[in-house]
């Protein structure tokens, strides 16, 4: 492989965790998979997450395709390198800055404000139903969110505390 498809491939693969991320968070951690997701919604003291557990999982799979990418595909290294990348930037967004799991800091502009006040209003649903803002990486305009929250409360499709969209 040259740089550039190195570079592409670890580039896609960023790209694809989004997408990858977007759809694990909705369709299986606010599906099937809310018995370790709850716990993340809900309020608690505790350093460690059953949701944490999500994360072992998918750092498994990534030992196993650079494993496997290591011996028989050069390229699945550099998708897994991706991956791992992507991982990185979730956890500094999510844990670090949203979450305050790794530091505190509270961003007062730009899209750092918005990426925090998007997953906010993530949390600002009880329950697995509805919701807003599944990605990690991209986050849509507040206000459209809060509108969508609003709609699904008045819906009924989701319980969604007032003060998140008033």
């Amino acid at each position: 492989m040259t740089l550039l498809d190195k570079i592409a491939t670890v580039l896609l693969a960023v790209g694809g965790m989004e997408l990858f991320a977007w759809s694990m968070h909705k369709y299986v951690m606010h599906g099937w998979g809310w018995a370790w997701h709850r716990d993340h919604h809900e309020p608690h003291h505790n350093v460690l997450e059953r949701n944490d557990l999500f994360a072992v999982v998918f750092g498994s799979i990534v030992v196993a395709l650079f494993i496997i990418g290591y011996y028989w595909s050069e390229r699945l290294w550099w998708a897994a390198m991706g991956i791992t990348v992507y991982g990185a930037i979730y956890a500094f967004i999510h844990d670090g800055l949203v979450h305050q799991r790794l530091f505190k800091w509270t961003p007062k502009h730009g899209y750092a404000k918005r990426l925090v006040q998007a997953h906010r209003l993530h949390h600002a649903t009880i329950g697995k139903e509805g919701g807003v803002s599944f990605g990690f990486v991209v986050a849509r305009d507040p206000a459209r969110l809060k509108a969508e929250l609003k709609r699904q409360r008045e819906a009924g499709t989701a319980v969604v505390r007032p003060a998140s969209v008033d």
